[in-house]
């Protein structure tokens, strides 16, 4: 190759690559932005008085009886209470499944898993366990749950979607998860069913009924099955 034909050929190489690095600049600057992930608000979680869910009356307004009987709450089935509080409804899920059943009282405030510890030892119940789980994770344990209940709580879950996509695995074939609430903005302690309905379906489940019979406040009463 002649001088000539070399200074030609790396002139040709030394072009090639500016146009490429100038092209793939362009598109890059041209390219649009990704989109931020979207949040919606949340409520603050309560982290007060753990007595004030006792309220008297509260079992009547919930129907909550009736509220075990649609989730297939029945003797010896595992049951989990997530964002269990003062642990109101863990301790009547304890009663109804038995010694032969588990109810799992997951939180993310340590107070509370305390003040339920107590609880179940004051009441002699012996199929409770505690556990102090994530926002986004309840650490539920795998192939163990056969029904779940968010009692006014799901408004105050900081990641819904990811946290119903990690409890997934911990549910049984069938399984059965409700979600009680009232409407509202999810910043007032209530969120929209519409919001719920629209989340537990990007996580991955379908609606299994709905009930509008809990009146503790205008609520609705939710109820998932995983997608098949």
């Amino acid at each position: 190759m002649t001088s000539r034909h070399r200074f030609l050929f790396l002139s040709f190489i030394l072009w090639t690559t500016t146009a490429f690095w100038a092209a793939t600049t362009f598109l890059q600057s041209t390219a649009p932005a990704a989109k931020p992930t979207v949040t919606r608000k949340t409520s603050t979680p309560y982290t007060g008085d753990l007595s004030i869910f006792e309220t008297p009356g509260r079992e009547d307004k919930l129907q909550i009886n009736r509220v075990m009987d649609i989730l297939g709450i029945t003797p010896g089935k595992n049951i989990a209470d997530i964002g269990a509080g003062s642990g109101w409804f863990t301790v009547r899920a304890a009663r109804r499944t038995g010694d032969a059943g588990q109810v799992y009282a997951v939180d993310i405030n340590p107070e509370a898993i305390r003040y339920i510890d107590d609880r179940m030892q004051k009441e002699q119940l012996h199929n409770i366990k505690t556990i102090l789980g994530r926002e986004d994770n309840p650490l539920l344990p795998t192939d163990q749950i056969d029904a779940v209940l968010l009692l006014k709580t799901y408004h105050e879950v900081a990641k819904p979607v990811t946290l119903l996509q990690n409890l997934r695995p911990a549910l049984r074939p069938g399984a059965k998860v409700g979600i009680i609430d009232r409407n509202g903005s999810a910043e007032n302690h209530g969120v929209n069913r519409d919001i719920v309905l629209k989340e537990f379906a990007e996580a991955g489940y379908q609606p299994a009924g709905s009930y509008d019979f809990v009146k503790d406040g205008m609520d609705y009463f939710l109820v998932f099955t995983v997608k098949k």
